[in-house]
């Protein structure tokens, strides 16, 4: 039996680097879209570089999606590409919005005129729920997106089911909740802060400064989250599914775990900076429902969120270690 192909876009980021190591385990060819050349380096490929294969396209032209989907010819597609840092989103609007709502309907047409078959995953976001009216966030919640990442977003999600209802599409959408790993970039709270933790305990730098220590987020770990991307396109029936951990968590509680596991006391290095609180357009109350997804996909999340914090502060230290050693030698 020919092994099944996947189609990644936004490969070289952190879930679809980890959805690409998570194919190639379960036997499957791997093919990802990339923006630029594709014989520049990606940082998180560098371990599967070797087992997948890259195609240039742009999620904004339509035809280059028809021409990698005519080349790689995937039973599955995974759009994980998209601006990923909410308040970027503020400061390039229309980029988010063209991406994130105009780039999934070019991936859909594309996908509908090539090959019906295929089954789609649309990476949704918990930012649709904005300021949300019922808490936690289920899959029906109302959608009342504040940021211009989650109206962008929230298109997005409502296009996939226009797709599915309108032409049969086996099309899914994940409503993801905030998720975090090592290969995520620094400016994201969880690695700032695990960043910081082990730069001071190694006595690289001396403070750490951030906006809300109150503000809650439902975090969990990237490796549990493209699991439950690829079992919702390895159902008999597409679905939208949110996955979560059901949990929230304060900045206050990620800095008080960060530190007190390089042995720091946290309020001698952390400082606020007024600059960097959000003020109305932080949200409140995001803590999803994932209870769909535990009992129909038997999904779960293995990683609590201490465990999480442990990861990222010890991925930070060795990460450091390594760059000292290196320029010692």
């Amino acid at each position: 039996m020919d092994a099944r192909r996947a189609l990644i876009t936004g490969i070289a980021g952190q879930d679809g680097s980890l959805l690409a190591e998570l194919l190639l385990e379960n036997g499957y060819e791997v093919f990802g879209v990339v923006r630029r050349a594709v014989s520049e380096q990606f940082d998180n490929l560098e371990t599967v570089r070797d087992r997948i294969e890259l195609v240039q396209a742009d999620l904004l032209d339509e035809l280059s999606l028809v021409d990698a989907l005519k080349t790689t010819r995937p039973h599955e597609v995974y759009n994980l590409a998209s601006p990923s840092f909410v308040p970027m989103s503020w400061r390039q609007p229309v980029l988010t919005a063209e991406f994130a709502a105009v780039g999934v309907t070019a991936l859909l047409e594309s996908i509908r005129l090539v090959d019906p078959e295929v089954r789609f995953y649309q990476a949704s976001s918990s930012e649709i729920f904005g300021e949300p009216r019922e808490v936690p966030q289920a899959e029906e919640t109302a959608l009342a997106p504040v940021t211009p990442y989650g109206v962008a977003k929230a298109y997005g999600h409502l296009i996939v089911r226009s797709y599915r209802k309108r032409y049969g599409l086996f099309a899914c959408s994940g409503i993801l909740f905030n998720h975090e790993s090592p290969r995520r970039p620094a400016d994201f709270v969880p690695r700032k802060v695990a960043r910081a933790a082990a730069a001071i305990s190694l006595g690289l730098e001396s403070d750490l400064w951030l906006g809300s220590l109150d503000a809650r987020r439902d975090w969990g770990y990237a490796g549990d989250y493209v699991r439950a991307m690829w079992l919702m396109l390895q159902q008999e029936e597409a679905d939208d599914y949110v996955i979560a951990t059901g949990v929230p968590h304060s900045v206050r509680e990620l800095v008080e775990l960060a530190f007190g596991h390089v042995g720091l006391d946290w309020p001698e290095y952390v400082h606020i900076d007024e600059s960097l609180v959000r003020g109305a357009a932080e949200l409140h109350d995001l803590v999803g429902d994932s209870s769909k997804a535990r009992a129909r996909l038997g999904w779960q999340a293995t990683l609590d969120f201490e465990g999480l914090v442990r990861l990222l502060v010890d991925a930070d230290l060795e990460r450091l270690r390594r760059e000292q050693t290196t320029v010692e030698a």
